[in-house]
C-alpha cells in the first residue's frame, strides 16, 4: 500500500495520500498540472507539500516507486541501473538536507560528478521543486557534463548551438542558404540538424546526404541529424545513409514512449548500429533526444503524476544510451502545459538542473509557440540566465522563426549575443576551424569578419538560379 503524508499547520491539517501526490502538490504552479488535475489547490497546501518532501529521506524513492516496477520499464531501468556505492555519501539526507548539499561549497563539479549515478530522477525532481530559480541556476553551473562526436561539448566556458536549417518544403537551396547563414554567424557546433518536412525513410536519406557533402566540403569539424523517427534512422543505415547521430523524443514512462512508436529495445538497437558506422572522430557518442514537459500528460501517460516529475524520468531513458545532446523543447508543446513566459524560464531551469545533475547532456530550445503567453523578451531572459547556468547548447534558427515548425524560438544572432555577453565561446575543434575560416575578425571578442570567406563565395557563384524542389 502505498505510503501517506501529513502535516499540521495551525488548526488545518493536511494529508497526501500517496508519494506521487506530494510530488505534486509541491511542484510550482503551471497549466500542465492544473489540466492534469494534480496541482495544490493553494499556495499553502503548495508549501506545506514543499515542508514535507523537504523532511522525506531520499531512500524513500528508492522505496516508494512513483510508477510501480512490474508495469514500467523506464521504473525498472531507473531502479536497475541505480549505483549504490555512488548514493552512500548522500543516503543520509533528507530532501531539504540535499538541497543544502547541493548548494553548499562542498558540492563541487568533482563532488557531483561523483554522486550522479547514485541520483535518480525523482530525488532529482524533488529537490528542484525546493529550489528558487537562482538555486538552480547555481548548482546548474556546477554540474558539468561533457560529450565528443566530431568535436567536444559541454566545456566550461563554452555554448554550442544547433543549426536548425529547416524548409517547409525541404528545399536544398533554402536549406543551403540558411546552413552558411547559421555558419557565418558561428553557429553549428553542436549539431547541424533538420526537422524534415516530409517525414520519410527516402526523405530523410537525402536530407543526410545533402549535410554530409556540406560537412565534407568544408571540413566543418561537427556532426549533421536528420531529426526522424529511430526506425527510419535505422532503415537509413541498412541502405548506408552517412548517419551521424541517431534522434529520438523521448518521455518518462513507458507508455510514453510507446504512443511514440519505440521502447528501450529499439533505442539500444539503434545506438549499436550507429556505433558500427565509427564515424566520430574525436569521440563516441551518438545519440540525440529531445524532451519537453507534458509529453507524458499529452499522450494520457503519465499515471498521475506531475508533468515535470515524468520530465526528469525521461533522463534515465537519455543517460542509459550516452547521447551527445539532449534538447528539452521547453515551449513547444503549447501553453496548455506552460501556459506563459514564467512558466517557461521556470521549466527550462528545472529541466537544465536536473537533466545535468543526472549526468546528461542538455541544451534548450528556448522557445514559445504563438498562442501562449510569452514574447521574445521572455526568451531573452531565458537565454541569458540558461548561459549563465552553464546550459552545453541552444538553437540557432535564421530570425528565430521557424517557418516549417511554425514556432518562436532564437535566432543565430541570439546565440552570438549570449557569446558575447557572457564570454562564451564555441566549442574547441569548431572555433579553431571558424579561424581558419577567417569568419571572425576577432575570435576573442566575436566580431564577424566584413568579408565573405573565399571557399563560401565560390560555391555560391555556382547556386542554381532557380528554386530547385528535387530533395
Amino acid at each position: 500500500m502505498a505510503q501517506s503524508f501529513h502535516s499540521t499547520v495551525g488548526s488545518r491539517h493536511y494529508r497526501f495520500k500517496s508519494l506521487a501526490e506530494l510530488m505534486a502538490k509541491a511542484t510550482p504552479a503551471r497549466s500542465g498540472d492544473r489540466l492534469a488535475g494534480v496541482i495544490a489547490e493553494t499556495a499553502e497546501e503548495r508549501v506545506v507539500a514543499q515542508m514535507v518532501l523537504a523532511d522525506l529521506p531520499l531512500t524513500t524513492f528508492l522505496n516508494d516507486a512513483l510508477i510501480p516496477y512490474e508495469q514500467d520499464e523506464i521504473t525498472r531501468l531507473i531502479i536497475d541501473d541505480h549505483n549504490a556505492k555512488a548514493f552512500a555519501p548522500i543516503r543520509h539526507l533528507t530532501v531539504g538536507d540535499f538541497r543544502n548539499w547541493l548548494l553548499s561549497d562542498q558540492a563541487t563539479s568533482e563532488a557531483l560528478t561523483a554522486v550522479r549515478p547514485g541520483i535518480t530522477p525523482e530525488m532529482a525532481a524533488a529537490v528542484s521543486k525546493l529550489m528558487r530559480n537562482q538555486d538552480l541556476i547555481l548548482v546548474g553551473k556546477k554540474c558539468r557534463v561533457t560529450t565528443a562526436f566530431r568535436n567536444t561539448i559541454g566545456l566550461p566556458g563554452r555554448l554550442s548551438t544547433r543549426l536548425q536549417p529547416n524548409h517547409p518544403t525541404d528545399d536544398v537551396t533554402g536549406i543551403a542558404a540558411s546552413i552558411l547563414d547559421g555558419l557565418l554567424y558561428g553557429s553549428g557546433d553542436a549539431v547541424i540538424g533538420i526537422n524534415p518536412a516530409t517525414d520519410n525513410v527516402a526523405q530523410s536519406v537525402k536530407l543526410m546526404r545533402l549535410m554530409d557533402d556540406v560537412i565534407q566540403k568544408y571540413q566543418i569539424p561537427t556532426q549533421s541529424c536528420v531529426l526522424t523517427h529511430v526506425t527510419n534512422t535505422l532503415e537509413a543505415i541498412e541502405q548506408g545513409a552517412p548517419v551521424d547521430l541517431v534522434f529520438q523524443s523521448i518521455g518518462g514512462t513507458e507508455a510514453t514512449n510507446r504512443s511514440f512508436g519505440f521502447d528501450l529495445s529499439t533505442l539500444a538497437e539503434a545506438e549499436a548500429a550507429a556505433q558500427s558506422l565509427n564515424r566520430g572522430t574525436v569521440g563516441r557518442n551518438v545519440m540525440y533526444f529531445e524532451t519537453g514537459q507534458g509529453s507524458a500528460l499529452s499522450a494520457d501517460a503519465h499515471h498521475g503524476l506531475d508533468q515535470q516529475t515524468c520530465e526528469a524520468r525521461a533522463y534515465a531513458v537519455a543517460r542509459k544510451f550516452n547521447p551527445l545532446l539532449v534538447n528539452t523543447v521547453v515551449g513547444f508543446i503549447g501553453p496548455e502545459y506552460l501556459f506563459d513566459g514564467k512558466e517557461i524560464t521556470r521549466a527550462g531551469l528545472e529541466d537544465h538542473f536536473c537533466a545535468k545533475l543526472l549526468g546528461v547532456p542538455m541544451g534548450c530550445d528556448v522557445c514559445y509557440t504563438n498562442h501562449a503567453e510569452a514574447d521574445q523578451n521572455d526568451m531573452d531572459n531565458l537565454l541569458t540566465l540558461l548561459g549563465v547556468a552553464g546550459c552545453n547548447f541552444v538553437m540557432g534558427i535564421p530570425g528565430s522563426d521557424d517557418i516549417m515548425l511554425n514556432y518562436q524560438t532564437t535566432s543565430f544572432h541570439d546565440a552570438l549575443y549570449a557569446r558575447r555577453v557572457l564570454g562564451l565561446k564555441a566549442a574547441p575543434e569548431f572555433e579553431r576551424w571558424l579561424a581558419e575560416m577567417q569568419i571572425f575578425q576577432d575570435m576573442e571578442t566575436h566580431r564577424l569578419n566584413d568579408q565573405l570567406p573565399a571557399a563560401f563565395a565560390n560555391s555560391l557563384r555556382h547556386l542554381p538560379k532557380e528554386p530547385r524542389h528535387d530533395v
